[in-house]
């Protein structure tokens, strides 16, 4: 039996046509849909590479807090124990000398308070005023 016989209705052909064609678009449209969300959705590929450079970024930075910490404590357990350290710690931040040691102090420049207040009570010429 040929159940392609001439009787077929021509808009029955059409329609079966036209839902093949109509079953491909859609496919074809959800693959694209699907493909768009898995590159630019919330957990896509653009998504995770910004996340990864994030976490690449705070790594490092934990590795130099971790880094500058670990200095820090070598330092405190220098101030604690070692002598040589505490000393030049003293003399240079506090500004303390040993007994016995002469202190030269370079003398520093006095101010002219008078020229200063009138300097002050004159209102200052902008560069566009002139």
């Amino acid at each position: 039996m040929d159940f392609r016989s001439p009787s077929v209705d021509p808009v029955a052909k059409w329609l079966i046509r036209g839902r093949r064609l109509l079953a491909t678009v859609c496919i074809g449209l959800l693959a694209v849909l699907i493909g768009y969300k898995v590159v630019f959705g919330a957990n896509g590929t653009v998504e995770w590479r910004a996340k990864r450079a994030e976490y690449q970024r705070l790594q490092n930075a934990i590795e130099k807090a971790n880094t500058e910490h670990q200095e820090l404590e070598n330092r405190v357990k220098k101030l604690q124990s070692d002598r040589d350290t505490i000393v030049k710690e003293a003399r240079e931040k506090l500004g303390y000398v040993m007994p016995g040691e002469v202190v030269l102090v370079q003398p520093q420049s006095k101010t002219d308070f008078r020229n200063a207040a009138v300097a002050e009570s004159i209102p200052a010429q902008s560069t566009a005023a002139k």
